[in-house]
């Protein structure tokens, strides 16, 4: 099993979850975080004053998928966060070593 972390634009959740659904992929996790890459923030104007933003508000996406759909996963939300500008995020692969579902018990790919 793998856990695909994704750090998107907020403005792209929809276009992403809808694309996951299309491809049968069911549950994330959603949480809003904030940080910064190579878009190093920017600076805003607010009542006449100027101040920097050094933390752009993204999203993080948590979901766990079986290893033979994990990379079909990451290329539709890549394909569905693309926007073509800096600040459309990242996408990180990690190996998941057990899942449980805690109502039934089931685990492993049963779980997800």
């Amino acid at each position: 099993m793998k856990l695909i972390s994704a750090i998107i634009k907020p403005s792209r959740l929809e276009d992403v979850r809808t694309a996951l659904s299309d491809k049968d992929i069911h549950g994330m996790t959603v949480a809003e975080v904030r940080g910064y890459g190579r878009q190093k923030g920017h600076t805003e104007i607010y009542r006449g004053a100027e101040y920097a933003v050094n933390f752009m508000p993204k999203l993080k996406l948590d979901i766990a998928v079986s290893d033979e759909a994990s990379s079909d996963v990451v290329e539709t939300i890549a394909t569905a966060a693309r926007s073509g500008r800096i600040g459309d995020g990242k996408i990180f692969v990690l190996n998941l070593e057990e899942a449980m579902r805690i109502r039934t018990s089931e685990t492993g790919v049963e779980a997800l």
